[in-house]
């Protein structure tokens, strides 16, 4: 078999199975599961990498393979996942599928100028990235549920549609803007994942009935 199966990049695919199955939410209209597969599919990229670099040994084609399926996996959970969950949510307009094509645009370029940067950056040092150029695509795992749950407050649907098209456009601007973002500590991931888990938590329970009377009907 082709392909690379070891412990170092196994959160990669369950990441990416996540955003499948995130995608078959969407489609269906269950869109509450749907960012709730995003929100896992962001908790395993968080961590991926972290558990690839326990393993010393990896061989130069290991290291090349898992930036290549990260950001293929990336694109799928980060690019696409979100653009079909904005569409079934009332993006529909020209100018709105205008700007989620930019949105994925954006992502893939980020994606492809990463991956170059990065093979180039680890045949110059082992040392761990501390900065990040850009926005991290896996960004948008964390904006958009903490957006859901807080969306209630917000005093109609129409107003919930227009800070929608303008997180989606601000994000996918980020992910081009050349600027140095830190690269976050394990407890910092720690403490991101636990504010991200109790946003969905919101979202599935607390505003379980006013969400789907605002957003999932009509």
């Amino acid at each position: 078999m082709i392909g690379f199966y070891d412990y170092t990049v196994v959160l990669t695919y369950i990441g990416f199975a996540s955003g499948i199955t995130g995608m078959f939410c969407a489609t269906t209209r269950h869109l509450r599961l749907a960012v709730f597969f995003l929100a896992l599919s962001g908790l395993c990229d968080m961590f991926d990498g972290k558990i690839a670099r326990t393993k010393k040994n990896r061989t130069a084609e290991e290291k090349s393979f898992g930036i290549q399926i990260d950001s293929l996996c990336d694109m799928v959970c980060f690019g696409v996942l979100p653009i079909i969950i904005c569409f079934k949510l009332g993006m529909r307009q020209i100018y709105s599928m205008i700007l989620l094509v930019f949105y994925g645009l954006a992502g893939v370029i980020r994606l492809g100028y990463f991956n170059v940067m990065e093979e180039k950056r680890q045949e110059e040092t082992d040392e761990n990235r501390k900065y990040y150029q850009g926005l991290p695509i896996t960004s948008m795992a964390m904006v958009l549920p903490l957006f859901f749950a807080f969306s209630p407050l917000l005093p109609s649907h129409q107003v919930f549609i227009a800070v929608l098209h303008i997180l989606v456009a601000a994000v996918g601007a980020l992910f081009v803007i050349d600027f140095k973002m830190r690269k976050l500590s394990a407890k910092e991931l720690f403490t991101l994942a636990v504010i991200v888990a109790a946003a969905v938590a919101v979202m599935l329970f607390v505003w379980r009935s006013w969400w789907e009377l605002l957003h999932f009907h009509g």
